[in-house]
């Protein structure tokens, strides 16, 4: 891959700190500032979460941070109350699930990640947040099965873009988890907010049984349509036609709400 110029580089990194100064304060947005252009770990303290959250050096983690506590993806749920559980599928290292427990102090999280490194670093930074977060290491699929993590480099590799596949008879590997199983695992007859991140894998979980969508008040998904697992978004939008959401998207993500949601969330 072909450097950027330097010029590129320092012009990213000055609008890396800007955001950063406006969002995360002057200290804190330095410090963040910092460890983004040096690929340092350490942790990290934001005006959306309630407890400090661990980046690990070298990884991906600075990019997820900056996404969610900087450029502030899900925005476009704030104007959500009355939120109760929380369903976070691809919960990588627990920034989306920390935002979530922090902007709604009566909530509780479900966190599902089937990657293990990526996993111990969801333990931890949820781990303040006791009993009100539920971590589960696994992936979510359109029906329980076995699945392997699938080392295939997508979009230039990285903890933040793991994929999963069905394990081969004999393989060892983590549980698949379709969403009525992650509901009854909650103990809940819906949940206020889906969240779906599964670098593509959302092809397969709706080309399946979508019954579910009725249990769900808001969705919020990155629907990817360069994975081998084929065209995520027609799936999609096949599965939420005619059930009642009302479609917008905020930067990359794709957020289906209810005007009057269905039932009280459970």
């Amino acid at each position: 891959m072909t450097r950027p110029p330097p010029l590129a580089i320092f012009r990213a990194r000055l609008r890396t700190l800007r955001d950063a100064l406006r969002v995360l304060g002057p200290v804190e947005g330095v410090r963040f500032a910092w460890m983004r252009a040096r690929r340092r770990g350490g942790r990290l303290r934001t005006p959306d979460a309630a407890h400090p959250l661990l980046a690990r050096a070298g990884s991906t983690d600075l990019h997820v941070f900056e996404q969610v506590f900087v450029e502030r993806e899900y925005a476009g749920l704030d104007d959500l109350t009355e939120v109760e559980l929380v369903i976070d599928c691809g919960a990588n290292v627990g920034y989306s699930s920390a935002w979530f427990l922090s902007r709604w102090p009566a909530s509780r999280v479900l966190a599902l990640e089937p990657d293990a490194q990526n996993f111990q670093a969801l333990r931890e930074n949820l781990g303040p947040y006791g009993d009100r977060a539920a971590l589960l290491h696994g992936g979510l699929w359109s029906h329980p099965c076995t699945l392997a993590m699938d080392d295939t480099g997508y979009r230039g590799g990285g903890a933040w873009a793991r994929q999963v596949r069905e394990a081969r008879p004999g393989e060892d590997g983590i549980p698949a988890w379709d969403v009525p199983a992650l509901l009854e695992h909650a103990g809940a007859g819906r949940a206020s907010v889906l969240k779906i991140d599964v670098e593509g894998a959302e092809a397969v979980v709706f080309s399946g049984d979508c019954g579910w969508l009725d249990r769900i008040d808001t969705l919020v998904i990155e629907l990817h349509g360069d994975s081998h697992f084929g065209d995520a978004s027609a799936a999609f939008h096949r599965a939420t036609a005619g059930r009642g959401f009302e479609l917008a998207t905020c930067g990359e993500l794709t957020v289906a709400r209810r005007a009057k949601p269905a039932g009280g969330a459970a």
